[in-house]
């Protein structure tokens, strides 16, 4: 199995193992052995779930702190959209004068860096659908890590589906490196780009990433206070942003799609809703959409795991600032840029390699072990309840059986079977128990009786 870096780490010392984490992921990455959880790296996708559902806050996320500026000459900071919704009342401009206090140089906008990928995506889309006339599954958005990581260890068939533009961020640093580093005349190592980050899945795509653009991620949890400090100064001036109300919207939950303007698209939120929805287009179901914007948080990235305000007043936020700030019209400038970028490399927006599918379940690695080990799977799941309890630490009964035929767990773990194995236990001890050895006057009873 593959291990791999996870933002999304546990602290065993917390854990009570309550097996609540195991119910909700998507993944069935957690698992509970006595008594303490822990985590399946091949499979979790760092989505955040277990972050909001452990009551004993027994997950969390590792990430950068500000320390990390220290180790840079010159500091960049890059903010997803959805920060701007973590403040009430503040505009864009306030909240980039308090991240330059904060030790950043320059405040790169993701927010501004949206408005290119929505021109990537709008033209990536109207070409698919030139070239795709026939029924043909939806595009889906590539824009949220969680999702993308979802498709690949879960749904490896829907890969193909994927759109293949980078996500904002990753716009954003592309951006900075091309037009402003030149510029700096200063080495590339000495140049710390930060994302500002609402969630685990985007630290662990940058901390994973092969081409290492960004250095480091902070997550707003660690940044709200020091910001909200800044903020509450009289003396604070506002900066210019470049950012619309285009860009801002893609924060909340169908943001993307009010961005690129498609008649024929869809939005859903919160990982839960959002395998639902894959299960149907891998089924067939959805071949009269073409795009489907998928965030595996609620609400979109103001749902984050690692936000600080209420994700149903964020959103709200965010949509008043969207149509303040104007979420109706791409800028010109911006199609502008975007169609010389792309004359100058055509590959701008685009990733740089495809995405590999990373499939979940791998029994054994020779393929005839795997058919038998696959054929004892199934003979043990057809002996278990089927009720999915997670009393025995798996999430579901399927879970379990794998677990035991990979030699991880054994078929009384399950409490049902358990409970059954110790009934007929009971029953064969009784009977015994009413047995007398000869020593003890049993023949001699039989005996007279048989006289008599």
């Amino acid at each position: 199995m593959e291990t791999r870096y996870h933002s999304v780490v546990m602290d065993e010392e917390k854990c009570k193992g309550c097996t609540n984490c195991i119910k909700t992921c998507p993944t069935e990455a957690i698992r509970v052995r006595g008594g303490k959880a822990f985590i399946l790296t091949e499979r979790c996708i760092d989505c955040g779930e277990c972050i909001r559902t452990c009551e004993n806050h027994a997950k969390r996320a590792v990430a950068d702190g500000l320390n990390a500026l220290d180790k840079y000459e010159y500091r960049v900071a890059l903010p997803a959209p959805s920060l701007y919704a973590q403040f009430k009342a503040e505009r864009p401009g306030k909240i980039i004068s308090a991240l330059h206090h904060l030790g950043f140089d320059e405040v790169y906008e993701v927010a501004y860096a949206a408005e290119f990928s929505t021109y990537a995506i709008k033209s990536y889309i109207e070409e698919y659908l030139k070239e795709n006339k026939d029924e043909r599954p939806p595009l889906i958005s590539s824009s949220c890590p969680a999702v993308t990581r979802l498709i690949q260890v879960r749904f490896p068939s829907l890969i193909p589906n994927l759109a293949p533009i980078d996500p904002p961020y990753i716009t954003a640093v592309k951006f900075f490196i091309k037009h402003k580093l030149l510029k700096l005349q200063i080495p590339r190592e000495k140049v710390g780009i930060f994302f500002i980050s609402p969630c685990p899945a985007k630290i662990t795509d940058i901390k994973t990433s092969e081409e290492k653009l960004v250095d480091g991620a902070i997550p707003f949890n660690v940044i709200f206070g020091e910001l909200k400090q800044y903020l509450k100064r009289n003396d604070l001036q506002t900066c210019p942003q470049k950012s619309t109300g285009v860009g801002i919207g893609w924060a909340r939950a169908g943001g993307e799609n009010v961005a690129v303007k498609l008649e024929n698209a869809m939005s859903v939120d919160g990982i839960q809703n959002v395998v639902a929805l894959l299960e149907e287009i891998e089924m067939g179901k959805l071949n009269d959409i073409d795009y489907v914007e998928a965030m595996a948080c609620p609400q979109g990235c103001v749902g984050g795991a690692l936000t600080v305000e209420n994700p149903f007043v964020a959103r709200v936020m965010i949509r008043k600032l969207a149509d303040f700030y104007g979420d109706q019209l791409l800028p010109v400038a911006v199609k502008d840029i975007s169609i010389e970028l792309q004359k100058e490399d055509p590959f701008f927006f685009v990733h740089d390699k495809p995405i590999p599918a990373k499939p979940i379940l791998q029994l054994d690695a020779d393929l005839s072990t795997a058919i038998k080990k696959m054929g004892q799977l199934e003979e043990i799941v057809s002996k278990l309840p089927g009720i999915d309890c997670g009393a025995c630490g798996s999430p579901t009964c399927r879970s379990l059986a794998e677990d035991i035929v990979q030699g991880k767990a054994q078929l009384t773990d399950c409490i049902i079977i358990l409970r059954e194995q110790l009934e007929d236990l009971a029953q064969k001890l009784l009977v015994l128990a009413q047995i007398r050895p000869p020593a003890m006057g049993w023949v001699a009873e039989k005996e007279e009786k048989n006289d008599t």
